[in-house]
């Protein structure tokens, strides 16, 4: 398989709206909340060179790209999609990969993080050296938080007061490095209980309000 895995441009344009309803899509198979996108927003981060694309044979395959904050402080690599083709081969790692050197690269010293509920994105970053974090280490940037709000679970990151949702915080602080590697090991099996117990608590209380 020939794959490539280069800085997203105009002429990637074309791959925009594939790549919303792939990334839509996905959220609906796998029943979790998900930020839409609209493709004029992925167009945009391709003019400013902030995405990854991965191609196969000039076909896309996978997608990443990157926000920042507090003038470059924070930055988080979002939105990381595998068209259905190309899943199960090891590209969305390749993809994360390729987007975390890329954010270091373009805002030096910044600290990386990220939202998700999925295990499979959680060991690709605690591989990359994040450790999970509260939402409190995160960015207090209020874009950053509107940026959730085509998210399904959006309610509930409100009446938590933006401290807690079924997603769970991420973060690499290059200043911490030798931090990171000697002290937070991926324990599968911790967060998998972790994201458990965060939805039943989130169930009950659906259920009771």
């Amino acid at each position: 398989m020939d794959v490539s895995i280069v800085i997203a441009h105009e002429g990637h344009y074309k791959f925009a709206q594939l790549i919303c309803d792939t990334m839509e899509a996905s959220a609906i198979i796998r029943g979790t909340g998900i930020a839409k996108r609209s493709p004029e927003y992925i167009i945009k981060k391709m003019e400013n060179r902030d995405a990854v694309i991965a191609l196969v044979n000039g076909k896309f395959a996978g997608f990443c790209y990157i926000e920042s904050w507090s003038h470059g402080k924070f930055v988080a690599n979002s939105g990381l999609i595998v068209h259905p083709d190309y899943r199960n081969l090891g590209l969305a790692k390749k993809i994360k990969e390729r987007v975390f050197e890329y954010s270091q690269q373009k805002f030096p010293g910044s600290k990386i993080f990220g939202i998700t509920t999925g295990l499979a994105v959680m060991k690709i970053n605690s591989d990359l050296g994040y450790r999970p974090v509260p939402f409190s280490e995160l960015t207090d940037d209020p874009t950053f938080w509107n940026g959730c709000r085509g998210c399904t679970n959006f309610d509930i990151l409100e009446r938590k007061e933006y401290k807690m949702c079924l997603c769970t915080g991420m973060l690499y602080d290059p200043a911490n490095k030798k931090q990171n590697d000697e002290e937070y090991t991926f324990n599968k099996k911790v967060l998998a209980r972790l994201k458990s117990i965060k939805q039943a608590l989130f169930l009950k209380k659906e259920k009771t309000t």
